[in-house]
């Protein structure tokens, strides 16, 4: 949520502050602007709604001439969406402007404070303090001013800073907010997240929390918090440019579905050696892997989902007891916690602010934390222990597709993994499951190949009010991530329920015609969800199954079923979550919906 990015050097700055937020447009956003130093002062354009509204405003950029500027895209947490509130802020006098990704937790005290102080207020934004707060220190030198806000702050933020009387200077600083920094032969860059710069350059440089960073033309300096400067290594983006782009699809959802095959096989690929998996990345003896006593999966959204399916399959396969947690819950509850337990953090974008803060606090408590992310140099891939990456490649789609299949694929190998150290797994059986991993990325190409068949059940459905899913055992967590696809993206009301717990209350809900979409893909619990599905359409339902080739009986309980290819009962999540993706995809598309970039929604949620 929020994207930030900032240049400087030879080049006018301004159409490379726009470009730049379009490649952020995913993340979510509300309203718009950017502040450029012309030479003399720092001239400010800023709009509420879609970054296209700037751009006509500044005319592609040509009406802020300079080349040194900030931007900044808002999703609204203090005050509304509006022209006023939009960033950049500023001191009263214009000589100061500030962007700011994050929540400042004790804004009203300060804000107060500024107020008794002389200082007036125009925003109802928790940012405009910063601005003030640095004009009341400022005193000739930014990084101390810097210093000193940063030390009476309390919150997350990731900054740029432009000071009327430094025109050849821009400031960056972070804690608990992504930022990267990055440099090539025509000057420096700032920005939330890669796809911002990729075009200028591949070398970016990952700030760490209360760091501080001066960027000129030509170079660039860290600082910690207290003014101590520091030495920093650049990192090389592997991946391409246009692994960012549509490439033809009309959405980036629909081009990450088609991306599935490619996502699993780079993920498990490298895994898979002599027969075995080998995740050299955890740097776990197998000594240490038979020690654990209890997992903690920790997680939000599509990746909590991740994590309920990994709790059945570790179980199941290795019988080490797993506790799933919504990372905004787990440190709140004060979990019970018993030696030897292992904590896995799953996030896509490794920024996510509560699994970050669940991650943290699981380390104060002295458990090793597994991070499982998709961004190299993430927060979440430096903080932990150990870092498992799904190579998902950049993801664009607020609604995530190939990342959380790249996330399964990775849970599905620490489990085999964790039962043949602890002799829970025949090597027959270790062997064979193997080859059903391999065989995933061909069998989601297969089921991809009919999306014509879900697009036509799926226009049925455009104007339907609410829509159930509901599944056993493993598929209840393929039914939560349905629904959550169909919900965010359609705007359509969707609930999932495990199959048994429909009838303690829910089932009032059903009414002629209510689309139950009931997940089947369990053989031992196949005939316990056929018989849920008796159960709603005698009050009306009509009932769209998901289950495996072969299982035609389903056809005389549903109405419309789905088959998937066959595989290792703990794999089905892999295959039966597309087309659940495709018809999430082809309602809202019918309904007019802006697929990539849902309402309220960000792609990386950066704030508590």
């Amino acid at each position: 949520m929020c994207g930030i990015v900032g240049y400087i050097g030879k080049k006018q700055a301004a159409p490379i502050i726009l470009d730049g937020l379009s490649k952020l447009e995913y993340r979510g956003y509300d309203s718009a602007g950017m502040a450029i130093f012309d030479g003399e002062k720092i001239n400010t354009a800023k709009a509420a709604g879609r970054l296209k509204v700037l751009e006509n405003l500044t005319h592609g950029g040509e009406t802020l001439k300079g080349t040194m500027g900030i931007g900044h895209t808002r999703w609204a947490t203090h005050g509304a969406p509006s022209d006023l509130n939009s960033h950049p802020h500023s001191n009263n006098a214009g000589t100061i402007v500030v962007v700011h990704n994050g929540i400042i937790e004790n804004y009203i005290a300060l804000k107060n404070r500024m107020i008794r102080r002389g200082y007036e207020f125009v925003s109802e934004t928790d940012t405009e303090v910063l601005a003030h707060l640095l004009d009341y220190y400022y005193r000739g030198n930014p990084l101390e001013a810097i210093s000193k806000v940063l030390h009476r702050v309390e919150g997350s933020y990731a900054l740029g800073i432009m000071f009327a009387e430094y025109p050849d200077t821009l400031f960056a600083a972070r804690k608990d907010s992504p930022l990267i920094v990055g440099q090539n032969d025509d000057g420096c860059f700032i920005a939330s997240d890669v796809p911002a710069i990729l075009k200028y350059t591949r070398n970016v440089y990952y700030i760490d929390n209360e760091e501080i960073v001066e960027l000129e033309r030509d170079g660039l300096r860290f600082f910690s918090v207290d003014e101590e400067e520091l030495t920093k290594e650049s990192v090389t983006i592997e991946w391409d440019a246009d692994a960012a782009e549509k490439a033809g699809y009309e959405h980036f959802m629909l081009k990450e579905m088609y991306e599935q095959p490619k996502t699993i096989t780079d993920t498990i690929s490298p895994r898979i050696k002599n027969n075995d998996i080998v995740i050299e990345e955890l740097n776990m003896t197998d000594e240490e892997l038979r020690a654990i006593r209890k997992i903690h999966i920790v997680a939000c959204g599509s990746a909590y989902h991740a994590g309920v399916t990994a709790k059945y399959v570790i179980e199941g396969l290795a019988r080490i007891p797993v506790e799933v947690d919504v990372a905004s819950e787990f440190r709140y509850r004060d979990p019970i916690m018993e030696e030897d337990s292992m904590v896995i953090v799953i996030s896509q974008s490794g920024e996510t602010a509560d699994s970050l803060a669940a991650l943290r606090d699981a380390k104060a408590k002295g458990f090793k934390v597994l991070g499982i992310v998709n961004v190299v140099g993430s927060s979440i891939a430096r903080e932990a222990d150990s870092v498992m990456y799904t190579w998902a490649g950049p993801e664009i789609a607020v609604a995530t597709t190939k990342a959380y299949s790249a996330q399964l694929v990775a849970l599905y190998m620490l489990a085999m993994k964790l039962a043949k150290v602890r002799g829970k797994l025949e090597e027959e059986q270790f062997t064979g499951m193997l080859e059903d991993l391999r065989r995933l990325p061909h069998q989601i190409e297969l089921l991809l190949g009919h999306k014509q068949k879900i697009q036509q059940f799926a226009n049925r459905y455009v104007a339907a009010r609410a829509i159930f899913f509901i599944g056993r055992g493993v598929d209840y967590a393929i039914s939560l991530e349905g629904s959550l696809k169909l919900k965010e993206i359609s705007y359509i009301h969707s609930e999932s329920y495990a199959a048994g717990e429909l009838k303690h209350g829910t089932i009032s809900l059903i009414e002629d015609g209510t689309l139950v979409v009931a997940l089947a893909t369990q053989p031992a619990l196949f005939q316990k969800t056929v018989s849920n599905i008796v159960e709603v359409k005698a009050r009306g339902a009509f009932v769209m199954a998901v289950t495996n080739e072969g299982k035609k009986e389903i056809e005389k309980a549903a109405d419309y079923a789905v088959y998937i290819p066959e595989t290792n009962p703990y794999f089905t999540n892999s295959l039966a979550i597309i087309p659940l993706q495709l018809f999430a995809y082809y309602v809202a598309v019918a309904k007019g919906c802006d697929v990539d970039k849902p309402r309220n929604l960000a792609k990386s949620v950066t704030v508590e």
